[in-house]
């Protein structure tokens, strides 16, 4: 199938935009790959310190064998159920290296933080960065330089980017992602959605709330709506990075050992040798291009307009939020998944998965099928799904979709584009995805009332003062403008706990919006929000300009994000400054002192917030 045009266009324009940076990072890469393996050309008392606690056969495997040795690095904690799951594959990894001639050492571990605990508190405020740490901590961990391969054991929302960060700094090295899988179905995300909106109105209390929720997030595994935590497991299937088709098989589940130890299997067949592919090599701009494909065609989460820049950068690769909206406009909605529709990613791998929407993708001319992935028959084997017969693991053809509401082929999509677009005007440019938001709510125009937290707009909306605004002001509608949210205010906080009660202001007819520098879940939905608004407030962006009152237009169709206020008064206003308690707030509290640094250093959210260049 030949390459659509716009495909080819935004992946050559890529491409010459990044060369000088590329050439130098592969330039670095190759020249580390082409060094001895570390326990031939370290000194004898740092060869013995590396494997000073392997059993005494492995020891001799991996020095006096010149065998092949496994980094293992791990986001395993049993707090978190996304997490929980990797407490035992250490020691399924090390039985199958060894079963291959191999060894395998646990490298070290990622602190893994999980944004439905820190929703609306102040731990938020160090969640996009711990994205950072954890590539730090990956490098750490990679930093004994004693290793032959790495598998990275990691799943949710910043975990994922951030080892990928980090593994692209040691590209030298092949490396295979080894995803947890989700936790079964149970209460469904429209219940659990509709018990929040109705304790915002204060028709539910916290007793029937807590259930309803404990209903949903029950047992090991990652969390079961489409967002940040399973766009990346379809983004690492989209980069070959994976075991094919790997990413939704539940815990709990035979097959996700059998996955495992082949994500051993492969790690090896891909370290020496004929098929030598080193992560740098394989993470280049077609695949970066795919990834974006893929999380467009599945209407993933908005988190990674940010994440993919960073995990771009780090491979030596510039991409913007223009390759996402050029992209956006050609890409077909295949998939409806929570909040995207009614299926969560359970009903998504039941109805074909990722292996149906690459197939459907690459056959249509959408993704670049000559890449490099960890597997020799390249991207079409992740059109295929595993499972074991007669004993064996193998994989077949994926067939036709299982089930037309959740999966449908390029042809008949659910929409003609991707539902992710770039907003831009003299409020600054903004992410917006519109893929559930109703399609006479792409337009909004109303009265702006300024917010300078999360928690003043909670409050007002308790007080039942945006409800009378919308009565009052004549439009039937308002705009919420929540500013110095952004990386260098503080942290730039996903503001999830203003979805429900947005969602019952748009439920009773008024026409909302909001309009923030800050970010919103990957779970996001059917409420129109412009997000990430560059330049942020705290760096003297247009938001701090904005007054209660101001007429603003948000157009997600024409593409237009407007304060209406005439330009030579909107040029004379002063900015605002953010005010003194919200900057001491920032400042202390749960270890957020910790992180000033990065909140300096942090670049806009459009150059994916990076706090490490």
């Amino acid at each position: 199938m030949t390459l659509h045009p716009v495909v080819s266009a935004v992946t050559d324009r890529i491409r010459e935009r990044s060369r000088k940076e590329r050439e130098a990072y592969l330039r670095r890469m190759d020249e580390m790959a082409q060094r001895e393996r570390g326990a031939d050309r370290m000194g004898c008392a740092n060869v013995a310190h590396a494997f000073a606690a392997l059993p005494a056969n492995d020891k001799l495997k991996v020095v006096a064998e010149r065998a092949p040795n496994i980094a293992i690095v791990s986001s395993y904690n049993d707090m978190l159920s996304a997490h929980a799951p990797y407490a035992g594959f250490p020691e399924v990894i090390k039985d199958e290296a060894r079963r291959h001639g191999a060894t395998a050492q646990v490298a070290g571990g990622v602190p893994a933080m999980c944004d439905g605990v820190t929703q609306g508190t102040a731990s938020m405020e160090l969640s996009l960065f711990s994205r950072d740490v954890i590539a730090q901590a990956t490098a750490i961990s990679l930093s004994h330089d004693v290793f032959d391969a790495a598998l990275m054991l990691g799943i949710c929302d910043k975990i994922v980017p951030g080892m990928l960060i980090g593994a692209l700094h040691f590209g030298f090295l092949p490396t295979v992602f080894v995803p947890g899988g989700p936790m079964p179905s149970g209460l469904t995300n429209q219940e659990k959605a509709k018990a929040r909106e109705l304790a915002a109105q204060g028709k539910l209390g916290r007793a029937e709330l807590l259930e309803a929720e404990q209903k949903s997030y029950h047992s090991p595994g990652t969390c079961t709506f489409y967002g940040t935590a399973n766009s990346n497991q379809m983004l690492m299937e989209a980069m070959g990075l994976h075991v094919p088709d790997s990413a939704f098989v539940n815990p709990q589940d035979g097959l996700r050992e059998q996955l495992t130890r082949e994500a051993v299997r492969t790690a090896l067949s891909i370290t020496r040798g004929r098929r030598f592919t080193p992560i740098a090599r394989l993470v280049d701009e077609r695949s970066i291009v795919n990834a974006l494909v893929a999380l467009l065609a599945t209407g993933g989460s908005t988190n990674h307009t940010i994440h993919w820049v960073a995990v771009a950068r780090a491979a030596g690769i510039r991409i913007d939020w223009d390759d996402f909206a050029q992209l956006s406009a050609v890409v077909p909605l295949l998939a409806r998944i929570y909040p995207n529709g009614q299926a969560d990613v359970n009903g998504f791998q039941a109805a074909g998965g990722p292996a149906y929407v690459i197939r459907e993708l690459l056959d249509a001319g959408l993704m670049h099928e000559d890449v490099f992935t960890v597997r020799e028959a390249g991207l079409r084997e992740y059109t295929r799904e595993p499972g074991v017969h007669e004993g064996r693991l193998q994989w077949r053809d994926v067939g036709p979709s299982r089930d037309s509401e959740v999966l449908r082929p390029a042809g008949e999509p659910f929409s003609a584009t991707g539902g992710l677009k770039l907003l831009e005007g003299n409020l600054g440019r903004a992410i917006i995805k519109v893929s559930s938001v109703p399609a006479d709510r792409h337009l909004i125009e109303a009265p702006a009332r300024v917010f300078d937290s999360q928690d003043a707009l909670l409050r007002a909306f308790g007080a039942g003062e945006l409800e009378a605004a919308c009565r009052e002001n004549g439009t039937g509608g308002l705009v919420c403008v929540v500013r110095w949210q952004g990386p260098r205010a503080n942290g730039m906080p996903e503001l999830h706990k203003l979805t429900p009660p947005l969602a019952v202001l748009q439920g009773e007819g008024w026409r909302v919006a909001l309009v923030t520098d800050g970010r919103m879940s990957g779970a996001s939905g059917k409420v129109p929000a412009a997000i990430h608004v560059s330049p942020e407030a705290a760096s003297g962006g247009p938001l701090a300009r904005v007054r209660d009152g101001d007429l603003v237009r948000l157009d997600a169709d024409a593409g237009t994000l407007q304060v209406l206020v005439p330009d030579a008064q909107w040029q004379a206003r002063s900015p605002a400054a953010m005010p003194s308690e919200q900057a001491e707030r920032n400042g202390f509290d749960l270890g957020r002192e910790l992180f000033a640094g990065f909140r300096r250093h942090a670049l806009t959210a459009e150059e994916g917030a990076c706090a490490w260049v």
